[in-house]
């Protein structure tokens, strides 16, 4: 692909954000303008103008699954009915996390933890934000338990550096490459950007 058609992004948030930079690189591409980043009903909205923009140059589109459809190509169909061929829509099982976690001797090292306290199938999990946060609760490093945790009583899900952690992961230490032989969804992903690159 030539460097200077850029892959435009449009994702959930910006931890996924920094997976869909991290991919791109990862294949040797060039990121463009990333759009979205407020949220799953908001990217839902955007789709068709998404799709429509890749009648016409290269596009990357990344959501998560979580529970909103029993597998990825359901949630697929009901996005986007009609694929254009430079659209690479993408569905994380169950959620970007599952792709982090999925490059276990990374993420064990990252979290500080023993590689065999990592779950071996990341797609099964129900929740993986909060398997990723029950693991961070086990770290010895103080750092990430501060971070990632969420404070007695505050009533939130995640800590307060929670999302800047993931960032820092998926942007300087994460092996997409690694975590593809645990993750299926994300093998996919990488297969599909390579076909755009190819193509573009």
């Amino acid at each position: 692909m030539s460097q200077a058609i850029p892959i435009s992004i449009a994702v959930e948030g910006v931890a996924d954000e920094a997976v869909a930079l991290r991919l791109i690189a990862h294949g040797g591409g060039q990121p463009g303008t990333v759009y979205g980043k407020q949220g799953k009903p908001k990217l839902r909205q955007r789709i068709n103008g998404y799709a429509s923009a890749a009648l016409y140059s290269p596009w990357f589109v990344l959501v998560d699954l979580d529970h909103d459809a029993d597998c990825a190509p359901l949630l697929r169909n009901g996005w986007v009915p009609q694929v254009p061929p430079q659209l690479c829509f993408r569905v994380a099982v169950r959620a970007v996390e599952t792709w982090l976690i999925a490059d276990s001797e990374r993420m064990a090292a990252f979290i500080g933890l023993s590689r065999g306290k990592i779950p071996d199938a990341p797609e099964a999990l129900e929740d993986p934000k909060r398997a990723l946060v029950d693991l961070a609760r086990q770290s010895r490093k103080s750092a990430i338990r501060m971070d990632m945790v969420p404070r007695d009583g505050s009533g939130r899900p995640i800590g307060p550096a929670y999302t800047s952690r993931l960032i820092e992961f998926a942007t300087s230490h994460w092996s997409p490459d690694a975590a593809s032989l645990r993750s299926e969804s994300l093998r996919r992903a990488i297969a599909c950007l390579h076909r755009l690159l190819v193509a573009a």
